[in-house]
């Protein structure tokens, strides 16, 4: 099926091995062991050098995110590996476009050969295997969206059945030690559940309950279960008013299993949005109540009581762009009155805001105004200074600079390339005259070592160049339209300042600081 590896001593080799939960149900054929056994067979046989083994076991193949394929990738990166097999194009992924990305890009710019044991695909060799590629990355692609839908599918049934299919209970509840797909009330954390539902009858709002929480060290249900918390930020382990809101309203404390509060958008992505109650699956009387239904009555009459209309949104110029210093978070806007009753907006730290008394940040308090006039006229004096005759100068000189080495690099880069394909021709016919004897071992182990260091001296050479040639130098003239736009135009042009700046930081006492999109302008500030 393939042709000779003619230069095994060349290549340095990741296996690479995925199997997705999917696959399980396929038969040993799937397996990793036997994935592994039958690439290492051809391994062997073609007497080539194994760098590493990257497997990633239980990963779908829609998903890039793989651990172990992203360790591969660094391995490419750092050229460590220069051939990729597998078993078949599906275990390098299921998502037509980003295995065609792999496919017909990345590997091809990076020198990477990559062969498909069963497809007969290899980008070594003209094939008729590797031109129907395209093809068989869209059935796998399929493939895997019909298996998407067979699990949404038998997921929804078992909702309807009440049957839990999610990874951890409700805080207050834990598995069923023995009948699958059951709840049973945790004892261990139960004692706090029932408080926080006794504090909200008595009439304790959310925040404060969050408070006394915090103060007592009570764990968090995410800590407690384990759950991955994400993006730790400065109120990582603390109990929130969200968080007893949403206990306080969740029908699972009186018996009833409530599912599909989400839903996946797509069977590519891990990203989830929040269904409307109306979908949501709600079967009743599925297990044993942790908090009595009247008692659940009448803390939702108290907590429906207190909730305020709509919070109002207010739009100004610096909205998604404003954030705190110290802990990094969004700072949030609020609306004061003054002396004389007018509306005044106030930004505020919104961890602060949250976690009062957690001690986890400060305040920030400024008015809206205030920040948002220093901004621009930072940025204008910044974007003045840019457009200085005398501070162009130097950018200028070296733009011209830039554009006299890359014409010179091109020429280079050419050579270089001509030099690498005539030492690889080289080192292919040394090899078949060792293997047709006209060679001793030691010749040629002598002579190949040393055209191959050679080769090896002008890819690197190659791919500085290819990196000086990629550089963004056309985000010289980008900032320099912009820039001027800005300076012609209004200050409330939110579109001009978004795409030159990328975040503004307000400290705690008072210091804004800039971060442009550009380096020319940083440089500037």
């Amino acid at each position: 099926m393939y042709l000779e590896i003619s230069n095994p001593m060349d290549y340095h080799v990741a296996l690479y091995i995925r199997l997705s939960k999917e696959d399980e149900s396929e038969g040993p054929s799937e397996s990793v062991t036997n994935q592994k056994s039958l690439l290492e067979d051809f391994v062997k046989k073609n007497r080539l050098s194994v760098y590493d083994t990257y497997i990633d076991d239980g990963w779908s193949g829609t998903n890039f995110d793989r651990p172990d394929f992203q360790r591969m990738i660094g391995d490419i990166e750092a050229k460590k590996v220069n051939m990729v097999i597998t078993k078949d194009l599906s275990r390098l992924g299921r998502d037509y476009i980003m295995t065609g990305h792999y496919m017909e890009r990345y590997f091809p710019e990076k020198r990477v050969r990559y062969i498909s044991l069963l497809d007969g695909i290899d980008t070594g060799v003209e094939s008729s295997a590797n031109d129907i590629t395209p093809f068989r990355a869209i059935m796998n692609d399929m493939y895997a969206k019909d298996i998407s839908k067979k699990i949404k599918s038998v997921k929804r049934d078992k909702q309807r059945k009440g049957q839990f299919i999610g990874g951890k209970p409700m805080y207050g509840y834990k598995m069923h030690p023995t009948e699958k797909n059951k709840i049973i009330i945790d004892e261990e954390v139960a004692p706090i559940v029932r408080r926080i539902f006794a504090m909200a009858l008595s009439g304790v709002s959310c925040r404060q309950i969050a408070t006394t929480l915090n103060e007592e060290g009570v764990l968090t249900p995410a800590v407690y279960c384990g759950w991955n918390m994400g993006r730790k930020g400065p109120y990582a382990g603390l109990w929130s008013s969200e968080r007893i809101s949403e206990m306080l309203q969740n029908e699972t404390y009186i018996g009833n299993m409530v599912q599909g509060r989400t839903v996946k958008i797509s069977y590519k992505s891990k990203k989830c949005l929040r269904q409307a109650r109306e979908n949501w699956v709600v079967v009743e009387g599925t297990h044993e109540p942790l908090i009595d239904a009247e008692i659940f009555r009448k803390v939702q009459m108290l907590v429906n009581s207190r909730k305020r209309t709509k919070s109002r949104t207010y739009d100004f110029l610096l909205r998604g762009l404003i954030f705190c210093h110290e802990c990094g978070y969004p700072l949030a806007v609020i609306n004061r009155k003054n002396a004389a009753g007018e509306e005044r907006l106030f930004f505020i730290c919104r961890t602060y805001q949250r976690f009062t008394k957690a001690g986890v940040c400060t305040c920030h308090s400024i008015k809206e105004k205030t920040v948002t006039d220093a901004v621009l006229a930072k940025v204008r004096e910044v974007c003045e200074a840019y457009l200085d005759p005398a501070k162009l100068l130097p950018i200028a000189k070296e733009a011209i600079s830039n554009a006299d080495k890359a014409s010179c690099a091109e020429a280079e880069i050419q050579s270089l390339h001509s030099k690498i394909d005539s030492l690889t021709a080289n080192l292919d016919k040394m090899y078949m005259d060792k293997l047709s004897g006209i060679l001793s071992d030691d010749d040629f182990q002598r002579i190949y070592l040393k055209a191959k260091a050679q080769r090896s001296q002008l890819e690197n050479q190659l791919k500085t160049l290819e990196q000086e040639k990629e550089a963004p130098v056309s985000k010289d003239d980008r900032a320099k339209e912009l820039v001027q736009r800005f300076l012609e135009s209004v200050p409330t042009n939110r579109e001009l300042l978004f795409s030159l700046i990328e975040r503004v930081e307000l400290s705690e006492d008072k210091q804004i600081f800039i971060k442009f999109r550009f380096r020319q302008l940083n440089e500037m500030a």
